[in-house]
């Protein structure tokens, strides 16, 4: 047993008070009158050797009861092994999250991010499990549950450190949220398949900018009982300014020479406000707190952003056929976000094969109204190529045609060969200047079987569209109440068809007759469309509505002939490489090999910003990637953002190194704290006390009884 306060034994001296007064004789209660002694030789008392105890029970009860109050106040503990020490802590599960995105990169934060983490793993228990996980835009595990578990408790550290020496900060964006819920799911459960016995916490080492995506917070449930430590990490600097391409609108026709839009961001605890803007030659290195133009291609422009604003700047295109593609910024501290690669979107090329008898300028010819509508913009430019029905289809022509319209009747040679085009994917529109047997023997070929018939209607006054699928892809554009009226689009004579001579045909839009007026036929991979009238003014008015352009245009779209490829992306995202590149790779900048990539597929290997280039193709393609928008905000994010969205914030705690005797006095505080024996001495003490004040009224009243007998 041990003591708490044990100079409170020393109270135990005062059981020399009921022996010193049992020991010391009263004097006899009784007086008994004499006559004067004035005569008698005086006589001196007899003392004996040695004083005799009386009532030796009472006296062993008020000494019981001096002791165990001494006891009692002396705060007694009874000392346990730190095994069989209720109090000691459980064996915690612990998931630490080190950011690596690309703001990691400002001057001093990976270095005290590192430093971090390693505090962190060196203050767990031998009997903790820990993970450790980088994340940027995807969260990785580093080191795993099961890799700390079998390591060896003295290497575990270094082996953990040792895997994070071969991490670095990145060029992806913050995705907080993910991260978060990432490491809250690996402490759902352990190895086993129980709950961890112990707390269940998150370290996250960051530098927590405002920038930090936290959507995937907003609809997670955060489970019970885990904790989330915020280890925050500053840069030496805090001024950082962040430069980023405006995109244009998916729909937008930006000539090739016009001024590029930029955006400038200053952080809000930024001590710097001006700063240059301009095109720089590709690969210059980004430079930071420079305020020289010398590595400018051409003459900058002056920023004037206030901290914790941001300003769209107009920057011109170099003149004299400089290659502008970076745009940099200079005047600021931190340089990770000072660049911005811009690739002007690349012009889409498509090919038409038209078969016809039609003069190209004749006015009142579909063909005429057609290449009008396929007018030439900076997004897209189609080539019409017009061949005569009798004339031989050239290979070449065909092949890189991406719709082919039939106009006239063809022989049924060209026919069946068209037909081929059809069954390997290609979209072949049927438009029948007649209703006669040779396009009904045409239109039979095309389609595998016998000659269709088609007869030539002429409605009394006009016909027009009553039925239209607006579920199709060729009329979705339309389906807007807005834009759905096709009812002043009057058609003056169109050619029948029998529906049913249409195998597997779906009737995309009817006349108010009840008669089909555009059908599409699947052929093998491609399909074929049947116009039952034309858009010349002497069939209808379709050519001359608001209707016919967006109508050719959806036409186009859905055979895969103006599909925009996209030049702007962002580190991280997939870039969709269109199939008829028939590519075979990407080059990233500065890489001495390309990365394989396949047709049709998306390549997701953007890791670094720069300009990428599609190789192997039928032709070159590039695209720019930048960094994402929200790293350049790199002012501090609030805590009480993630206590919003659910996230239970816990204080770090620091551990002091204890010398071992206070060590001693902390463990004794807590068992004493614990156990509270002090209490039952203090029960014990009461309890003599009784016992002893039942004893001394007996006694008493017994001596009294025994004085009285004498007398009497």
């Amino acid at each position: 047993m041990s003591f708490l306060t044990p100079f409170f034994l020393l109270g135990g001296l005062a059981v020399a008070g009921p022996i010193i007064y049992h020991l010391v004789r009263r004097t006899t209660r009784e007086r008994m009158m004499f006559s004067s002694l004035m005569f008698l030789l005086p006589s001196p008392p007899r003392l004996s050797k040695r004083h005799r105890f009386e009532h030796l029970l009472l006296l062993i009860l008020r000494c019981l009861a001096l002791a165990l109050l001494a006891f009692g106040f002396a705060r007694p503990f009874l000392r346990q092994s730190p095994i069989d020490d209720p109090t000691a802590a459980q064996p915690k599960r612990l998931v630490v999250m080190i950011d690596t995105s690309a703001s990691m990169r400002r001057d001093g934060v990976w270095a005290a991010a590192r430093v971090k983490v390693e505090e962190t793993l060196r203050r767990a228990g031998p009997a903790d499990q820990v993970s450790l996980f980088r994340f940027d835009k995807q969260a990785a595990a580093i080191v795993a549950f099961e890799d700390w578990n079998r390591t060896a408790p003295a290497d575990r550290v270094a082996f953990a450190l040792g895997r994070l020496g071969a991490v670095s900060p990145g060029w992806a964006g913050t995705h907080l949220g993910n991260a978060l819920v990432t490491a809250a799911e690996a402490l759902g459960e352990s190895d086993d398949g129980k709950s961890a016995p112990g707390a269940r916490q998150i370290v996250l080492v960051s530098d927590l900018q405002a920038g930090s995506r936290l959507d995937a917070l907003q609809a997670y449930e955060w489970p019970k009982g885990v904790e989330l430590i915020v280890e925050t990490v500053k840069a030496r600097s805090p001024t950082n300014a962040g430069v980023q391409i405006v995109a244009d609108g998916p729909d937008s026709s930006r000539a090739t020479d016009a001024p590029v839009r930029v955006r400038v961001t200053n952080a809000a605890d930024s001590k710097r406000e001006q700063f240059k803007l301009g095109w720089t030659r590709l690969g210059n290195p980004q430079g930071a707190g420079v305020d020289s133009s010398a590595d400018f291609a051409g003459t900058p422009i002056e920023a004037y952003v206030p901290p914790g604003q941001s300003r769209v700047f107009s920057l011109p295109m170099p003149k004299g056929g400089t290659k502008a593609e970076q745009i940099s910024l200079r005047g600021d501290d931190e340089a990770f976000d000072n660049t911005a690669y811009f690739i002007p979107p690349a012009q889409q090329r498509a090919t038409i094969l038209w078969i016809g008898q039609d003069v190209a300028e004749d006015t009142k010819q579909p063909l005429f109204f057609l290449r009008r509508a396929l007018a030439e913009t900076p997004r897209v430019a189609v080539q019409v190529i017009a061949v005569a029905p009798s004339a031989p289809l050239l290979p070449a022509d065909v092949i890189a045609a991406c719709a082919i319209f039939v106009a006239d009747a063809v022989s049924t040679e060209t026919a069946t060969a068209l037909r081929q085009q059809a069954l390997a994917g290609k979209t072949i529109v049927v438009v029948p200047r007649q209703g006669n047997i040779a396009h009904g023997a045409m239109l039979g070929a095309l389609l595998g079987r016998e000659a269709v018939r088609i007869d030539e209607a002429k409605p009394s006054g006009y016909a027009m569209f009553s039925e239209i699928d607006f579920q199709h892809p060729l009329f979705a554009p339309f389906a807007d109440p807005r834009y759905s009226d096709f009812t002043k689009i009057h058609f003056w004579k169109y050619r029948r068809i029998d529906a049913n001579a249409l195998p597997g045909a779906r009737i995309v839009a009817k006349f108010d007759s009840g008669d089909p007026a555009l059908a599409e036929i699947p052929v093998g991979k491609g399909r074929i469309y049947v116009l039952a009238s034309g858009w010349q003014p002497e069939d209808s008015q379709l050519a001359v509505s608001s209707k016919f352009v967006p109508l050719v245009w959806s036409l186009l779209e859905q055979t895969g002939g103006v599909a925009s490829f996209a030049t702007q992306f962002s580190v991280g995202d997939p870039v969709p490489i269109p199939t008829e590149l028939a590519a075979t790779g990407v080059r990233p900048p500065g890489a001495p090999a390309d990365l394989p990539v396949t047709a049709g597929a998306a390549f997701g290997q953007t890791m670094q910003p720069g300009v990428y280039e599609v190789v192997g193709g039928t032709r070159v393609l590039r695209f720019a990637v930048n960094l994402d928008a929200n790293e350049s905000r790199t002012s501090p994010l609030g805590v009480d953002e993630l206590e919003q969205l659910g996230v239970p914030i816990a204080r770090a705690k620091t551990e002091t190194q204890i010398p071992s005797d206070k060590k001693t006095v902390l463990q004794g505080l807590e068992a004493e704290s614990r156990q509270k024996l002090w209490r039952w001495f203090i029960a014990a003490t009461l309890a003599v006390l009784l016992v002893e004040s039942a004893l001394a009224g007996w006694t008493a009243r017994r001596s009294t009884l025994q004085s009285k007998e004498a007398v009497s």
